[in-house]
């Protein structure tokens, strides 16, 4: 074995913070995110499950994207946070590809996630009548299973072997957490069986179901063409801009991420990049498609209606 290559032990994460004056400002938002995000996301599941008007694909489909964004940005936040207060970023092996593991996971069915949704829309205004029969709950859960399944083949895929991969000696990431483009630049030896593994993968994961969503928003910028009412074309593109603009935020800021050639990357890029879309993703989520949307903003308001009529006959 050379001298350069070491096999596993601690990392050592740079994280976000400097521990200069703006660094508790810093941990002051990034912990409050986090705890919006479980709240929002948490609230919109509740509100999906309790009120019978939002029992819809779409809906359905949403209260999974809530509970994934939940997932995915619990295995990253947390350990942030406890480094800075600790006032230490290690991490172990184990924890790091446990980490690695899970983010791949999850982030990966969200993307197939993301692209499938759209189908929805597509059915949604191209196709309204056929809508029951064509996104029938057993479409829905295949749908679900198919991103759960893709999230879950991208972890099984990728982890091994960017974990088995000999570490150069300094061990240092360079970033917040164990994501794959930062855990290769640490790795030594040969690695163009991961690079080209990581490559169709990415391909996978980003520009097919990427391509889902520019077919299917073709379609529906065809079929609003053809409508002639202005209140009809105003309805769909209601309809379709919270997802397009969840779509926007997130895959352009993971086709960086995963899609730009290590020349064009930066360890401050990489992290601004990659605190955008799993940190602050989950929170815009739920925020976008609420504020956007009528029917959730009304089942919130039924909710505490229910809520305040109960109160009032406890007191009675």
């Amino acid at each position: 074995m050379d001298g350069n290559k070491t096999f596993p032990s601690d990392f050592t994460f740079v994280g976000l913070f400097t521990h200069n004056k703006a660094s508790g400002f810093l941990f002051s938002v990034i912990c409050a995110t986090f705890f919006m995000a479980i709240v929002a996301n948490g609230v919109m599941i509740f509100l999906i499950h309790i009120d019978p008007h939002l029992h819809t694909p779409m809906y359905f489909l949403l209260s999974h994207l809530s509970f994934i964004d939940m997932m995915y940005i619990s295995t990253i936040v947390p350990k942030i946070l406890v480094d800075y207060i600790v006032g230490k970023g290690i991490i172990s092996f184990a924890a790091c590809t446990a980490q690695y593991f899970l983010y791949m996971g999850f982030v990966g069915a969200e993307f197939f996630l993301l692209g499938l949704m759209a189908y929805d829309r597509y059915v949604a205004i191209c196709n309204p009548l056929r809508y029951p029969v064509l996104m029938s709950r057993r479409v829905c859960w295949f749908i679900l299973a198919s991103s759960w399944f893709g999230g879950a083949l991208d972890s099984f895929l990728l982890t091994p072997i960017t974990m088995s991969l000999p570490f150069c000696a300094s061990h240092k990431i360079n970033h917040f957490f164990c994501e794959a483009p930062t855990m290769l630049r640490l790795a030594c030896g040969d690695k163009a069986i991961y690079e080209m593994v990581m490559y169709i993968c990415c391909v996978v994961m980003l520009l097919v179901p990427f391509s889902v969503v520019i077919t299917s928003y073709a379609q529906i910028l065809v079929t609003v063409h053809h409508i002639k009412s202005e209140e009809g074309r105003k309805k769909a593109f209601a309809t379709c801009s919270s997802h397009v603009i969840v779509v926007t935020l997130f895959y352009g800021a993971a086709l960086y991420t995963y899609m730009l050639p290590q020349a064009y990357h930066t360890p401050l890029k990489d992290k601004i990049f990659s605190a955008f879309y799993t940190i602050l993703t989950p929170l815009l989520n739920p925020v976008i498609y609420s504020l956007r949307n009528r029917d959730v903003a009304g089942a919130l308001k039924r909710v505490i209606a229910r809520h305040r009529g109960a109160c009032s006959v406890e007191r009675k």
